[in-house]
């Protein structure tokens, strides 16, 4: 991602980066060591994205979002709602009711949260992005406090009644991305986890 971001230019698409992940926690720039209860046998990564810590693991969906703001005409907080907003769309079109916090940034159901969000801006770009919990073993959360907040509950789509497989989960949150951004997409290959282009053809955006 960062090598990406170092290398674009004004010509280069933005891209959406699909993808899953072995287990691991991922420390923000500000990441307290507090937030870390007992990692145990889980790597612990420092990481350069806004937050604390998080943990990704197999059957969670991770979209990395790799944006031009000046492109899509937005500010780092606007993007922060337009992402939230996507997943809140995916999860209203899943018949949940879902909303965000504005002093904590994720989507919830309830008091339980179902997305998280870290972003790091660099030279008007965005990378990093957010991480939807689809079908993966939330034991890990307790081990720590999730995104810096004590006793936080965690849920998932499959604890909701949603039994939705990655691919088809993936297509629905890339859907609901390039909606709320405004954008086409184009699939880089033909299968999902993949890189998923944002091209120049791209409608304005309504924000």
């Amino acid at each position: 991602m960062r090598a990406f971001t170092n290398g674009r230019t004004s010509d280069t698409p933005s891209e959406l980066w699909v993808v899953e992940h072995d287990p691991v926690f991922t420390q923000g720039q500000a990441g307290r060591t507090e937030h870390l209860l007992a990692p145990g046998d889980i790597p612990v990564v420092q990481t350069d994205r806004g937050g604390q810590v998080t943990y990704h693991g197999p059957g969670q969906l991770v979209v990395y979002v790799l944006l031009s703001l000046r492109e899509a005409g937005l500010g780092v907080r606007a993007l922060v709602s337009t992402l939230e907003q996507a997943v809140i769309d995916l999860l209203d079109g899943l018949g949940i009711v879902a909303h965000a916090r504005p002093e904590a940034p994720g989507v919830y159901v309830g008091e339980a949260k179902i997305a998280a969000l870290g972003l790091r801006v660099r030279r008007g770009y965005s990378y990093h992005g957010l991480a939807l919990n689809v079908d993966l073993d939330l034991e890990p959360f307790s081990r720590i406090n999730p995104c810096g907040y004590a006793g936080m509950p965690v849920t998932r789509l499959r604890d909701l009644g949603v039994d939705l497989g990655m691919d088809a989960c993936a297509e629905r949150l890339v859907a609901a991305l390039a909606a709320r951004l405004g954008y086409a997409v184009e699939a880089a290959d033909d299968t999902l986890p993949t890189s998923l282009c944002l091209p120049d053809s791209r409608s304005t955006p309504d924000h």
